[in-house]
C-alpha cells in the first residue's frame, strides 16, 4: 500500500512539473502586441502623446475583442508598414490589426475570420492630370505608385504585376510626394488613409479620386504563425467574439469616431 502511494505521488508530481510550463505560457498569452500601418487613419495612426503606440478604430476594436476574453493587447507602433509586417512574420509581434487577405499572407499568418471591415483601395491622380479611368485595363500606359508589401486584394495584385507598372516606395507620404513632383501618373492607397494624409498636408487640392475603386477589400485581424500564442484555442475565441463584434454597428461606429478624433487632433496641431 504505502508503495503504491508513493507511485500515485510520484506520477501526480511528475504531471503537475508538466502542466506548470503549459500554465506559465497560458498566462503569457493573456498579454499580446499587435501592430499594423501607423500611416492609416481613422483605421491606425500613432498617438501624438505616445508616439510608440498606435490608436484608431482597429485598435478600439482590438481592445475591445481583447478586454471581453480576459487579454490585454498592446498596439505598439513597429515602424513603417513593410517593418511592422516583417516583426508580425516573425512573431516578434502577435497580431496584425487590420490586414488584407493574400495567398503569399496565408503562409506567414493566419487570418481570424470574419473581416472587422472593408476598405476602398483607390486611384490618386493630380488634378492637372487626369486620364480617362473605368478600369484596371486603364492603368496600362501609365507608371504608378504603391506602398512595399502593400496589398490591394489578390485579384487586382496578380492583375497588377502582369500589366502594370507600379513602383512601390516605404510611405503613403513619398507614393504622393512622387505623384505631385509628377515622378508618376497615380497612386493606388486606400481612400479614407489618403483623404487623411491630403488634408494633413494641404494637397486636398491638388489631388482627385478615379472611380471606381480598383479593390474594396476586407481587413482582417491575422495572428503569426511563429507567435508562441499561436494556438487553436486562441484563434476560435477571436473568431468567435469579432463575429459577435461585426454583427452589430460597431466597427461602422469606431470608423466615425476615430474619423472625428483623427481631424480634431489636427486641429489641435494647427493652434
Amino acid at each position: 500500500m504505502i508503495e503504491h502511494c508513493r507511485c500515485r505521488s510520484l506520477l501526480l508530481s511528475l504531471f503537475l512539473m508538466l502542466l506548470s510550463p503549459l500554465s506559465v505560457a497560458a498566462d503569457a498569452c493573456r498579454q499580446l502586441t499587435a501592430t499594423g500601418n501607423p500611416e492609416y487613419p481613422p483605421y491606425l495612426w500613432r498617438d501624438p502623446q505616445n508616439p510608440q503606440q498606435l490608436i484608431g478604430a482597429n485598435a478600439d476594436l482590438l481592445k475591445q475583442v481583447g478586454a471581453a476574453l480576459g487579454l490585454e493587447v498592446t498596439l505598439v507602433y513597429a515602424g513603417p508598414w513593410s517593418r511592422a509586417q516583417e516583426e508580425v512574420r516573425t512573431g516578434r509581434i502577435d497580431l496584425m490589426a487590420g490586414y488584407f487577405l493574400t495567398q503569399e499572407r496565408q503562409r506567414q499568418v493566419d487570418f481570424i475570420s470574419p473581416p472587422f471591415l472593408h476598405t476602398p483601395s483607390v486611384v490618386w491622380v493630380r488634378q492637372d492630370a487626369i486620364f480617362t479611368y473605368h478600369g484596371w485595363p486603364d492603368l496600362k500606359g501609365h507608371t504608378g505608385g504603391t506602398l512595399v508589401n502593400n496589398s490591394h486584394g489578390q485579384q487586382f495584385d496578380d492583375y497588377a504585376r502582369a500589366n502594370l507598372s507600379l513602383e512601390a516606395v516605404p510611405s503613403a507620404r513619398q507614393a504622393f510626394d512622387k505623384l505631385l513632383h509628377k515622378r508618376n501618373d497615380y497612386v493606388i492607397f486606400e481612400q479614407y488613409p489618403g483623404m487623411a494624409l491630403a488634408r494633413t498636408q494641404g494637397w486636398d487640392q491638388q489631388l482627385k479620386v478615379l472611380d471606381p475603386p480598383v479593390s474594396s477589400e476586407g481587413l482582417y485581424l491575422a495572428l503569426s504563425h511563429e507567435s508562441p500564442c499561436n494556438q487553436p484555442e486562441l484563434r476560435e475565441q477571436l473568431a468567435r467574439k469579432m463575429k459577435e463584434m461585426v454583427e452589430g454597428p460597431l466597427p461602422e461606429q469606431l470608423v466615425e469616431k476615430n474619423l472625428e478624433r483623427w481631424k480634431q487632433q489636427q486641429v489641435n496641431m494647427q493652434r
